[in-house]
């Protein structure tokens, strides 16, 4: 009987951790000898708001079972984003997924989520507050999910570039003094 009362409390310490979001919702009929059993897909997003997200369908005869189901897995299948300030992405970005195509592009603080359907979804869950995106090709909503979850794992932060090139963070990013005078270098001589 106590590890009910476990499984119970841990359940209820997650439910505020995540957020989710219903995406879209699709019902599907099966044609069979008495006539068409209707049921239902759910897509669903889940993220904690501090750059972790994931997402995840489920179908069921009914719509709360099909959402439970879609929850479930976007929980097992999160995915961690760097972010930068905690509010935009480091570095533009490009994400693909069958037809779908998204272009993403980091923005000032106060531009907010300029984003379309399912990727807004996306934005908003993750925690990003300021990004320009554009989906290119395919509306399904759940091709531009994945072509956004694709592009998001190909962004990298200046601390895992320089983990990787074995240099340190300032190695790699330029300094303010630099990058002003690099820009007024290139007006004298034009």
């Amino acid at each position: 009987m106590a590890r009910d009362d476990n499984r119970g409390r841990r359940d209820r310490d997650e439910a505020p951790e995540f957020a989710d979001r219903l995406v879209a919702i699709n019902r599907v009929s099966k044609t069979v000898k008495g006539g068409k059993r209707f049921g239902f897909a759910a897509l669903v997003v889940v993220g904690d708001q501090k750059g972790r997200v994931g997402f995840g369908k489920g179908k069921a005869k009914e719509v709360p079972e099909a959402i439970r189901k879609a929850t479930e897995q976007a929980k097992r299948q999160m995915i961690r984003v760097p972010l930068k300030e905690g509010r935009t992405l480091h570095h533009d970005i490009e994400g693909r997924h069958g037809a779908g195509k998204v272009v993403m592009r980091t923005a000032p603080q106060g531009t907010g989520i300029i984003a379309g359907g399912p990727m807004r979804a996306v934005f908003e869950m993750l925690g990003i507050q300021d990004v320009v995106a554009k989906s290119i090709g395919s509306q399904n909503p759940y091709n531009m999910i994945r072509a956004t979850l694709d592009g998001l794992t190909k962004e990298s932060s200046p601390r895992q570039v320089a983990q990787r090139r074995g240099k340190k963070v300032a190695d790699i990013l330029p300094s303010r003094d630099e990058a002003p005078a690099a820009s007024s270098q290139v007006a004298e001589e034009a």
